[in-house]
C-alpha cells in the first residue's frame, strides 16, 4: 500500500508522520503548482469549487508517483465538501486510474465505525504504537501553529524583506524530518529561537493588524490563496488567521469524537447578524470579523473559493458588520483564473486604505504611512 492525501497548508507534515509511524508508505504529491491546477481543471466539472479541482490535481500527481491508496476526509452539512470524496473517486476512475479510496467521515460521537475504518486502512497495529503516532502528529500540529503565530508577528517588522519566510522554510523542513516527539519539540524550540532572533525594526508605530477569515482550505493553502498571509506581512501588516489547524482539530475532531459539544462563545458574536449554521465556516467568518472589530483590528480580509455557498452567505453580511462596527472588510474570491498581479494590487490598495484610516483617526502621523 502506497498512501497519499491532498495538500492543505502544512498538513502534510503531521499527517505524513502519523501514517509513517503506523507502518504505511506515504507518497506525497508534489507541492501544488500550476500543473496541479491545470490537471484538476481539465478533469473536473467547471462549476466545481477550486479546492476540489486542486485536490484532483494532487491525486493525479501522487498516482503518477506510485500512490495506490487515497485518504480523504468526508463532511456533513450544506457545504459541498461532503460530496468531494465520491466526485473525486468517479473522476479518477473515469480517467482509468486504479486505486483504493478511504473517505473518513466525521465520527459524530460514534468512535466505533471510525476505528473500524482506520483499522482496515492501517491493519493490525499495537495500541501503544497508535497512541505514539497520534501524539507525534499532535506535537507537529501544535508546534507548526506556534511557529506560524510567531512568524506573522516577526514578518512585518523584519529588517530584511523575505527573511522570515526563508527562515520558516528551513524550520518546517527540520520539523518534517524529526522522527520522535522529543526531536520534534527540539526542532520547534530551535525554530522559535531562530524566528525571535531575526533582526526587527524597533522604531515607528506598530504595524496594522489584519484578520484573515474565510473557508478553511483557502485560508490554510498558500498556493490557492496566492500567498495572501505572506504578502500582507511583507506589506507591513501583522496578520491573524481565524483558523489554525490545532484549534480546528480540538473543536471538530476531538470534540466530535467525545461529543464535547460546548457552545463556542465566539459564535455568539455573530448572532445579531447570522443566527444559524450555514455550512462550512460561514458562521465563523462573521463571528471572527465581529471579534476582530471589537479587538481594535485595522481591517479584515475574507478569502473564499468561487461559488462557495457558506462564504457567499457570510460575504453578503460582512458589509453590514463593517458599517456598524467601523472596520474595513475586503473579500478575495479565488478560482483558476485568479492571478498574483490582481491580488497584489488589491492587497496594496487595502493596506494603503487602513494606513490612511489610522492617520484620520490620529493613531499615527502622515509620515508613518510612507515608511511602511
Amino acid at each position: 500500500m502506497k498512501l497519499t492525501f491532498a495538500h492543505m497548508g502544512h498538513l502534510y507534515i503531521p499527517i505524513g508522520a502519523l501514517f509513517r509511524h503506523l507502518g504505511l508508505e506515504v507518497v506525497l504529491p508534489p507541492p501544488s503548482s500550476k500543473r496541479t491546477l491545470s490537471l484538476g481543471c481539465q478533469n473536473s466539472p467547471e462549476f466545481a469549487c477550486l479546492p476540489l479541482k486542486v485536490n484532483v490535481g494532487n491525486y493525479i500527481e501522487a498516482i503518477e508517483r506510485g500512490a495506490d491508496t487515497i485518504v480523504m476526509a468526508g463532511g456533513i452539512g450544506p457545504c459541498r465538501f461532503g460530496f468531494y470524496g465520491e466526485v473525486e473517486r468517479e473522476i479518477l476512475q473515469g480517467l482509468g486510474y486504479e486505486f483504493t479510496m478511504f473517505i473518513i467521515d466525521p465520527p459524530q460521537g460514534k468512535i466505533g465505525p471510525l476505528l473500524k475504518q482506520l483499522g482496515s486502512l492501517v491493519g493490525p497495529v499495537k495500541p501503544r504504537d497508535v497512541i505514539y503516532a497520534l501524539r507525534l502528529c499532535w506535537e507537529k500540529v501544535t508546534g507548526i501553529d506556534r511557529l506560524n503565530r510567531l512568524a506573522v508577528k516577526v514578518r512585518p517588522r523584519e529588517v530584511t524583506r523575505g527573511e522570515t519566510t526563508r527562515t520558516m522554510t528551513d524550520i518546517l523542513a527540520e520539523v518534517d524530518r524529526a522522527e520522535t516527539i522529543d526531536a520534534t519539540r527540539a526542532a520547534v524550540n530551535r525554530g522559535l529561537s531562530r524566528l525571535a532572533g531575526i533582526p526587527q525594526r524597533q522604531d515607528g508605530p506598530p504595524p496594522p493588524r489584519v484578520g484573515l477569515v474565510g473557508e478553511i482550505y483557502v485560508v490554510l493553502e498558500p498556493f490557492v490563496n496566492l500567498e495572501v498571509e505572506t504578502r500582507l506581512g511583507e506589506l507591513g501588516c501583522e496578520v491573524e488567521r481565524s483558523i489554525y489547524l490545532s484549534d480546528w482539530i480540538r473543536r471538530h475532531v476531538i470534540g466530535d469524537i467525545f461529543r464535547i459539544l460546548r457552545p463556542d462563545p465566539l459564535l455568539s458574536l455573530a448572532r445579531p447578524y447570522l443566527g444559524h449554521f450555514v455550512g462550512g465556516h460561514g458562521l465563523d467568518t462573521v463571528a471572527h470579523t465581529v471579534e476582530y472589530a471589537r479587538r481594535g483590528f485595522d481591517g479584515v480580509i475574507q478569502v473564499m473559493p468561487f461559488t462557495c455557498m457558506p462564504e457567499i452567505v457570510a460575504e453578503s453580511i460582512l458589509p453590514r458588520v463593517s458599517k456598524e462596527l467601523g472596520i474595513p472588510v475586503m473579500t478575495l474570491v479565488f478560482d483558476e483564473h485568479s492571478s498574483d498581479v490582481g491580488v497584489i494590487t488589491r492587497l496594496e490598495a487595502f493596506t494603503d486604505l487602513i494606513m490612511q484610516r489610522r492617520v484620520r483617526l490620529g493613531e499615527i502621523g502622515e509620515c508613518a504611512v510612507t515608511s511602511v
